[in-house]
């Protein structure tokens, strides 16, 4: 049995040949282990006006799946709630998490095809890290990947994305997500 070397992702060499030694001497890092790193990114939708069609709330679970290259998982309600009228086990979303080579992979898409494609896209905020060194950020059109054929769409759906790093400050987060690509505002 031979073991074949796994090929790494465009943007996973990137990271592991300029932006490790580019985050070390900006901030000091002595230990390559001590460099933040992107952990998972989760693709996260909200469909509670489609909790009650069945084929709607499908076809943008698919769509999700779709987006993120994997199967996304529905998102239950844990209780019920009158107002809403949201019942206990209702599935009123759905989420997919990415790591390693599919995370990477998906990464690549974003910053390379999907965000240049946003109509008057200045740039993603700076403030909407978490100040545990988490980012996220809303899309608002699903049409803006490649992947979604605009003719099979019911609707046009927006979703959330969430960076999960191992950095310890936002400052290290945002630097980590601006040496990666992510196009930041210039202002603060």
């Amino acid at each position: 049995m031979t073991k074949e070397k796994k090929e790494l992702n465009r943007l996973q060499s990137y990271y592991i040949k300029t932006v490790v030694p580019a985050l070390q001497k900006e901030f000091g890092y002595k230990n390559v282990m001590e460099v933040p790193k992107i952990e998972k990114i989760v693709l996260s939708a909200r469909l509670g006006h489609e909790k009650d069609n069945s084929k709607s709330y499908n076809l943008a679970v698919e769509e999700i799946s779709t987006i993120a290259g994997q199967k996304a998982v529905p998102a239950i309600a844990k209780k019920s709630v009158a107002n809403f009228k949201l019942r206990e086990g209702q599935k009123i979303g759905a989420k997919a998490t990415l790591r390693g080579a599919h995370m990477y992979e998906f990464l690549d898409r974003l910053i390379s095809v999907a965000l240049p494609r946003v109509r008057d896209f200045q740039g993603l905020n700076k403030t909407s890290f978490d100040h545990r060194g988490n980012y996220s950020f809303g899309i608002q059109e699903q049409i803006i990947f490649p992947e979604i054929v605009y003719d099979k769409i019911e609707k046009i759906r927006g979703f959330d994305i969430i960076f999960v790093t191992t950095a310890k400050t936002d400052a290290e987060a945002l630097a980590l997500l601006s040496f990666m690509g992510l196009p930041f505002k210039n202002k603060k």
